[in-house]
């Protein structure tokens, strides 16, 4: 099956003019992308994930048409996007900011309306289009299709903005941080919507987010970025799994011999802390939990003390970026 969307060595740098005196000014070369390489399939949702800077707007400037690569290729849907942008703009949908080319005298409707009248979509067909996202994206019932844009929230910025980029039913959607500043009602709705539009209509979708709760809630597939380069790529278990990051033991228990004289002997790191009402929470950080929990909770049961809780933490998404942001130049 084709991809969706090929990259193959992206390249973009920016000149970037500094002040260094009242009539100096000094130029600077920023490499925003460098030279990065991935595929997106149809059905799935791609997230580049990364800290602002890192370069996950470039990327889907430069699919989206709105930017030349310096070198590198891109291939949406099967067209180049420098040689071929008319057919790529053809098949994408595209958000890049909630507040962006909206009117505030029109109602969120008559705004729709007016994008698909750009887009050139037949009338009648773009009248059944908007009631269907309207009703999707549930801007009736917030109001949002009668209310004028200047009088809208946020979260009914968003809605209205994810809206036109599914205007044109296109196979492939750019979505460039699409919950950043939303409500949590508004931004459950959207990562909702996003997961529905991949899975159950076959869209590719490239997510855009500097969010690691919510990349593992909304992508099938992450591409860690970092100052221009994806440092790592994979499922969010894949991911956790190449790091060599010891798990955690949290251990809550009461009464008994203070924990930290009980099991001193062993070498794993140990963190022992005591709360009120004789209560203390252990931490123990170990490779392979399962071959040491069962003879520490016996020690620990033996000299007096009642095991309240047991949990086993997993690396996070956090410490994967950080393990391979590291090494990124």
């Amino acid at each position: 099956m084709t991809h969706a969307v090929e990259v193959e060595g992206l390249v973009k740098t920016y000149r970037v003019r500094s002040r260094r005196g009242f009539f100096k000014y000094s130029v600077e070369l920023i490499e925003a992308v460098k030279g990065i390489s991935f595929t997106v399939d149809y059905g799935s949702v791609v997230c580049l994930l990364g800290p602002n800077g890192a370069g996950k707007t470039t990327t889907i400037k430069i699919l989206a048409t709105l930017l030349l690569p310096d070198s590198g290729t891109a291939r949406v849907a099967g067209y180049d996007v420098v040689k071929e942008a008319g057919k790529v703009r053809e098949n994408i949908g595209l958000m890049l900011t909630v507040e962006k080319g909206f009117y505030g005298k029109l109602t969120g409707r008559e705004n729709l309306e007016y994008f698909a009248a750009l887009y050139g979509i037949p009338r009648r067909e773009a009248e059944r289009r908007i009631d269907y996202l309207i009703k999707l994206l549930e801007l009736d019932k917030l109001g949002a299709d009668r209310k004028l844009y200047e009088e809208f929230s946020l979260g009914m910025k968003a809605r209205l903005s994810l809206a036109r980029a599914l205007l044109k039913d296109a196979p492939i959607l750019l979505l460039d941080e699409p919950t950043l500043g939303l409500d949590p009602p508004s931004a459950r709705r959207i990562r909702e919507l996003v997961r529905d539009i991949a899975h159950k209509e076959g869209k590719a979708i490239i997510y855009t987010t500097h969010n690691m709760f919510e990349a593992e809630l909304v992508c099938d597939r992450i591409l860690l970025i970092n100052k221009g380069v994806i440092v790592a790529e994979g499922t969010v278990d894949e991911l956790k799994d190449k790091i060599p990051k010891l798990k955690v033991i949290n251990i809550t228990l009461k009464s008994g011999r203070n924990p930290a004289e009980v099991i001193g002997e062993y070498p794993f790191k140990k963190e022992v802390g005591v709360e009120e009402n004789n209560t203390f929470r252990v931490k123990l950080y170990v490779q392979k939990p399962e071959e040491v929990l069962g003879e520490v909770l016996k020690k620990l049961v033996n000299s007096g003390g009642e095991v309240v809780d047991v949990k086993i933490e997993e690396p996070t998404l956090e410490d994967v970026f950080i393990y391979f942001s590291e090494g990124s130049v």
